[in-house]
């Protein structure tokens, strides 16, 4: 008797697949964490300074709004002349 799947799987050659989705997937996954890392830190630095340390809502939107700016201006993508 025959293998089933002897036709469904092909031999892999070595750079012969379109790796486009790939790259945009990880292209996304790695934004995505770069934001998403940036909006935790800010929110924890919030957090802390208003209920930790103390020192209210202004001080901590302050402190939190800077690192936004700041973090936003590091992580940004550079553009290659």
């Amino acid at each position: 008797m025959a293998d089933q799947h002897a036709e469904a799987t092909a031999p892999h050659v070595h750079g012969e697949m379109n790796i486009s989705e790939q790259a945009w997937t990880w292209s996304l996954f790695m934004g995505l964490t770069k934001w998403l890392s940036l909006a935790m830190a800010v929110l924890i630095l919030f957090l802390t300074v208003w209920f930790g340390v103390g020192a209210g809502f202004v001080p901590a939107f302050i402190s939190s709004a800077v690192m936004a700016v700041v973090g936003f201006f590091v992580l940004k993508n550079k553009v290659s002349a």
